[in-house]
């Protein structure tokens, strides 16, 4: 640690990025060991050696001979240097305390021991069991972690070329391999992703040509994408990258509705490339445009949410509101260009021999079934309707048994213990368990774990002798794919082992997700006394929710994060006793605070460092009350008067800390759902609990908990916003209420597969599944509005509602299936994610599949349903206000007539 704190410190935190810096160690300092017995030998006090220290360890300030302004004449000019301050533990030992009559000479070493030691022996550090010492960094606010984490390595290794022999350089907690990992997954899911994207449109286009058209547009968007992010000061991390996975299949979609179209119409009308280019921009610029609002409307009120949430959901909607804006750009300006110039007219049998033929074939009887079974619902849309109602109500009763989340626990590839023992429990005792559970893990878990950081003396709970620290560092992903061999699962196993351990006990959590709002994933709560209640009671009272939380089976590692009340020996002196013996309240204590405690005293230079110096007694000499009797006070007549003369002592149990939250008296305690619990029915069950404690404790969650019920709050503003949004974004563009109506019936379609999906994977109602959800609303929305666009132009053209609905339904039949299906295809890889950061891209996946697999296969038979439905219901209505305003205007010109 001395090394560290002499060597690398200073230069390691001058590093950009470089924030707070923390030490588990002790630099050197020159610790003084004074024995009391010695000390009575000559007569001298505790105070006697601080006066003789501070005497005579001391810098003189130099002089000079000759100096300004000097006598005329002079002839020297000379420097004047006295006595330095001591560098070395011999020359400590030779501080003079006292010259006897006989001319005898008392120094330090003749009542001490002097040695360069550590400052603090608090905390003992270990690393796989070897003694070392740690340093631990921050970012400084809005510094990027892998350019910091790399320009603290290249300084590391040039400040480590040279490390005394013995000394090695390792790192027991690194989260940036996590980060770069979790990006490069990103990165290779997002390649998956255009790959199946370009074989679904190869599939449906058939034609090279026209699949590099949209595939032409992925790369265009991706790079404005970024330079918008880079412009508004955004950076590529795990977030924006997810966007873009999701991206991929939304941008393509604009550009294959142009392709698709073009193609429709120059093999069903033969028109050449750019007549055919020009007609499609004439047919679907209104729905491209009103595709472009829809997204917009319900990405873009995410960006104005605060708090954690809030910085999580801004990543993906300026991303993807970015990449929606710039693709529809392209599909408007540069694709139709593309199909002019690169796309041919068909050949004559193109599509009916081979795979192709087989493929259309196929897809025409699909295609003449789907038109049927519209048919059929059409003639039944009242019954067609209530099973559409049955569906919406299925999807709330379902949307309700979600259970709930806040962020999915992440496989960083570490894990953090915390141990503690039993109050009074020594160091000694707090190492040996270290020990015990180090040796453990190793033996059972060696296949899993790479390296054991320990520290005995300090945990997140405080620093005290009965409480321990480790971090596991895990193996690579790739060398531990099975489930059983994830982070939960081996913290699992090993607090099994000591669940029912005497010597104390052992939490194993992972880190959160987000390492700024806590140390450990689960829940984080403070209980207070907000009814002013007595210490003992509200002490009381966390035993008694300590208690009851250990027996709830929907509960694990519940556990206060803060000292125990500890055994305390409490010193009575009678004053008026000292007083008379001539014994000083001063002396008293400074010399309770030098023997007992650690009194810093003075300061030295090492190696050109400032160094401190420290007295204190010996072991012997402060084990036991009764050691207090040692130590001796002169009193004002000169006499030696020992403690025990005025000291008397009583044992009691007290607080080692008092913690003060909102004003109040708390208790922090975290805890963890039990395996297959979601952490919103942990926390209901906390409650409960909570409900359970004596008037005037209360409990406030902080932490992730915090932010987790704060982004509940937030979740029906923002799904009621952007639905509104949407419908306020469809009205304006079709001047019409009825048209919007029938496009936004479309969303529980798309929320039941989303739901469903995540029930049967058991992942939680989190950001990620409500971000997920809202692309699937999106998603859902733009695949009625491609139906409806078109049912209303035939509409309006003369045709029936009905044959209007079908007529739609079967233009827009192929290009809803291949952009359906090539965003389910682009997004799969994320649902089947594994290794660093599945947990975010599987929440996102799996309610973006789920989601547009109902909304594809639900909406293409509703959707025509809906459209008749809302629009008969209009037409009905405007007939009978329109025949309602006759009969009122007859009525009125009679009354005139008779008049």
């Amino acid at each position: 640690a001395d090394y560290i704190a002499s060597n690398i410190e200073d230069p390691i935190t001058r590093v950009p990025g470089v924030g707070d810096y923390q030490l588990f160690g002790s630099e050197y300092a020159m610790r003084i060991w004074l024995n009391p017995d010695e000390l009575y030998k000559y007569g001298l006090t505790v105070s006697d050696v601080v006066t003789a220290l501070k005497d005579q360890n001391i810098q003189v300030p130099s002089g000079e001979l000759g100096g300004l302004p000097a006598v005329k004449g002079q002839r020297l000019d000379a420097l004047i240097t006295g006595p330095s301050e001591f560098t070395t533990p011999s020359q400590f030992e030779n501080v003079l305390l006292k010259v006897e009559p006989s001319g005898a000479q008392v120094r330090l070493k003749d009542v001490a021991r002097v040695e360069l030691g550590p400052q603090s022996y608090a905390i003992d550090s270990l690393f796989n069991g070897m003694p070392a010492s740690a340093m631990g960094l921050k970012l400084t606010p809005g510094a990027n972690q892998l350019d910091t984490e790399k320009a603290v390595k290249a300084e590391l290794k040039v400040l480590t070329q040279h490390l005394p022999a013995g000394l090695k350089l390792v790192y027991p907690y690194d989260t940036a391999p996590y980060i770069v990992l979790s990006l490069r997954e990103v990165v290779q899911t997002l390649l998956e992703a255009i790959a199946l994207v370009f074989l679904v449109m190869l599939l449906f286009l058939q034609n090279i040509r026209a699949t590099l058209v949209p595939t032409i547009a992925v790369p265009i968007v991706l790079l404005g994408t970024f330079a918008v992010l880079a412009a508004l000061g955004y950076s590529i991390n795990t977030l924006t990258m997810l966007a873009m996975v999701l991206a991929v299949g939304l941008l393509v979609d604009d550009a294959i509705v142009v392709v698709e179209n073009v193609d429709r119409l120059m093999h069903e009308r033969g028109l050449r490339p750019k007549e055919a280019a020009r007609q499609s921009m004439d047919e679907i610029s209104g729905a491209l445009i009103g595709i472009a609002l829809v997204l917009a409307a319900v990405f873009l009120p995410m960006a104005f949410f605060g708090g954690s949430t809030g910085v999580i959901y801004r990543q993906f909607s300026i991303t993807i509101v970015s990449a929606m804006v710039l693709s529809i750009l392209t599909a408007l300006i540069f694709t139709p260009s593309l199909c002019g110039s690169l796309l041919r007219p068909p050949k004559e049998g193109a599509g009916t021999r081979g795979f192709a033929g087989w493929f259309n074939r196929g897809f025409n009887r699909t295609r003449a079934g789907y038109l049927g079974g519209v048919r059929r619902l059409t003639r039944r849309s009242r019954l067609t309707m209530v099973g559409f109602v049955c569906i919406a109500i299925l999807t709330v009763f379902l949307f309700t048994r979600l259970p709930i989340g806040f962020l999915p626990n992440e496989d960083q590839g570490l894990l953090i213990g915390q141990i503690s023992l039993p109050t009074g429990s020594t160091a000694e005792q707090t190492q040996a368990l270290n020990a015990e559970v180090r040796k453990y893990i190793f033996k059972t878990e060696g296949n899993n774990v790479k390296s054991i950081y320990t520290a005995s003396g300090f945990s997140f709970a405080g620093q005290a002798q009965n409480q321990g620290f480790l971090v596991m560092l895990m193996k690579p992903w790739a060398d531990r794919p099975a489930a059983s061999q994830n982070v939960a699962a081996v913290a699992q196993r090993v607090m099994g082992h000591f669940a029912g351990n005497r010597a104390g006990k052992v939490f194993i959590v992972q880190p959160p997700p987000v390492l700024e709002l806590g140390n450990a994933t689960g829940f984080d709560m403070e209980l207070m006394n907000s009814g002013n209640i007595s210490s003992q009671d509200f002490f009381d009272a966390r035993a008694k929710f300590l208690q009851l939380a250990a027996k709830d089976k929907l509960l694990a590692a519940v556990r206060p994060n803060g000292l125990s009340e500890a055994p305390q020996y409490v010193l009575d002196v009678d004053r008026e006793k000292a007083s008379a013996l001539g014994v000083s309240m001063t002396d008293i204590n400074a010399t309770i605070q030098a023997a007992l405690a650690s009194e810093f005293v003075d300061q030295f230079i090492r190696n050109g460092r400032v160094k401190d110096v420290y007295i204190q007694g010996e072991a012997d000499a402060r084990m036991q009350p009764s050691d207090l009797d040692k130590w001796y006070i002169r009193n004002s007549a000169g006499g030696m008067v020992p403690f025990s003369a005025f000291v008397s002592g009583h044992w009691t149990v007290g607080p080692q800390s008092v913690e003060i939250y909102n004003g109040d008296e708390a208790y922090e305690i975290l805890g963890q759902p039990a395996p297959g619990v979601s952490s919103g029915a942990a926390m209901k069950e906390v409650q409960k609990i909570a409900a359970q404690m004596p008037q005037g404790v209360t409990m406030q969650w902080t932490g992730l908990s915090y932010e987790q019920v704060a982004a509940g709050s937030q979740t029906t503003a923002l799904y009621v916003v952007s639905v509104v949004f949407i419908l306020l974004c469809l009205a304006a563009l079709y001047e019409s209420w009825s048209i919007p109506a029938a496009v936004m019936l479309v969303v529980p379609l798309g929320i039941i597969g989303a739901v469903l999906a995540n029930l049967l994977r058991g992942i939680d109602n989190d950001v990620y599944f409500q971000i997920g959800l809202l692309t699937t609303m999106g998603l859902a929305v733009k695949n009625a509005i491609l139906i409806v666009e078109f049912a209303r132009n035939f509409y309006e053209q003369g045709e029936g509602l009905v044959e209007a609905a079908l007529h739609a339904a079967q233009e827009r039949l192929r290009p809803i299936l291949m952009t359906s299906i090539a965003f389910i295809f682009g997004t799969f890889p994320l649902a089947i994610a594994s290794g660093a950061g599945a947990g975010a891209r599987v929440a996102i996946g799996t309610a973006v599949v789920g989601g547009m697999v109902t909304a594809t296969v639900l909406a293409i038979f509703f959707v025509p349903v809906f459209f008749v439905t809302v629009l008969t219901f209009a037409k009905v209505k405007r007939r009978r206000e329109r025949q309602e305003a006759e009969e009122a205007l007859a009525a009125q010109q009679g009354g005139n007539g008779h008049a």
